[in-house]
């Protein structure tokens, strides 16, 4: 039933771009590039292959994995709640904690999904384009996705730059090329600039522990106790390690995707030198 989530037209156009970017990038602009039979367009197209291959991972783990669905005999730890009077229920804290849609009892940081219909885990926001939620299960995917995206698309623009800036353009017929190129280069830049904000707002979310959600919520709630001259902090933030550790450091198959970029940067470090060396 999982597999279903890919019969969207959301991800069916992720994967088309992911399919055109990947072959421009290496059959087109390295090629004319460098050419990819030298070494450095086979350092590139394999760069560019292994990212390309590490945010196809995310994306997959992204849509597959359930993002935090609440047990049904889930009940909050509350105290007193032999005092609690039924003509008060919104008084205590219980209530506070009650999914009127669910009709069942949720954890602190889970929020109600109006597109999945249920209550979700550490819920971030609704992504549209893994046709899923980004909740406590998968948020180490998103976050990856958006990581090697970001790289990904930053790697392809300083090659569509390249080739564009090595290219003769003195000859006729060239209007459709620099079309194309133009095109290429100005999505590229557009891609660049989506995912790297999107990996800029998901930093700083992390080191502060928080979640979209929570963002707006804390925003309302500064305002608030601004209002009655006192001080807002949000209550899960500790210190920007602690968060980190907190987020992103808890073992998962997601969490897999974080490795293989420190083995990216040894082993191009290592081709790098090795080609240098010989040349």
């Amino acid at each position: 039933m999982k597999y279903r989530k890919f019969f969207s037209i959301p991800i069916f156009a992720v994967f088309l771009l992911m399919g055109f970017v990947y072959y421009i990038t290496v059959f087109i602009f390295i090629e004319y590039w460098v050419g990819l039979q030298s070494s450095a367009g086979s350092l590139n197209a394999m760069i560019f292959t292994f990212l390309a291959s590490l945010c196809l991972f995310s994306f997959f783990v992204g849509v597959l994995t359930d993002p935090g669905q609440i047990p049904s005999s889930y009940l909050p730890d509350v105290e007193d709640s032999s005092s609690v009077s039924d003509q008060e229920p919104k008084k205590s804290g219980v209530q506070s904690k009650y999914c009127d849609k669910c009709a069942a009892y949720k954890p602190p940081r889970a929020h109600h999904c109006r597109v999945c219909r249920r209550c979700i885990l550490r819920m971030d926001h609704h992504c549209l384009w893994i046709n899923n939620c980004v909740g406590y299960w998968n948020y180490k995917a998103f976050f990856t996705l958006m990581l090697y995206a970001t790289m990904g698309s930053i790697h392809s623009t300083v090659i569509v730059i390249s080739c564009s800036c090595q290219k003769d353009w003195d000859y006729s017929g060239a209007i459709p090329l620099k079309i194309f190129y133009v095109g290429c280069g100005a999505m590229m830049i557009a891609l660049c600039v989506t995912f790297g904000t999107l990996l800029g707002w998901h930093i700083y979310l992390i080191t502060h522990n928080m979640t979209t959600i929570e963002h707006y919520e804390g925003v309302r709630a500064a305002w608030l106790a601004k209002k009655s001259g006192l001080s807002y902090r949000h209550p899960y933030d500790h210190s920007v390690y602690k968060n980190i550790n907190l987020v992103l450091l808890p073992f998962s198959l997601s969490a897999v995707c974080v490795f293989p970029f420190f083995l990216l940067i040894y082993h191009s470090c290592k081709i790098l030198v090795y080609y240098l060396s010989a040349s």
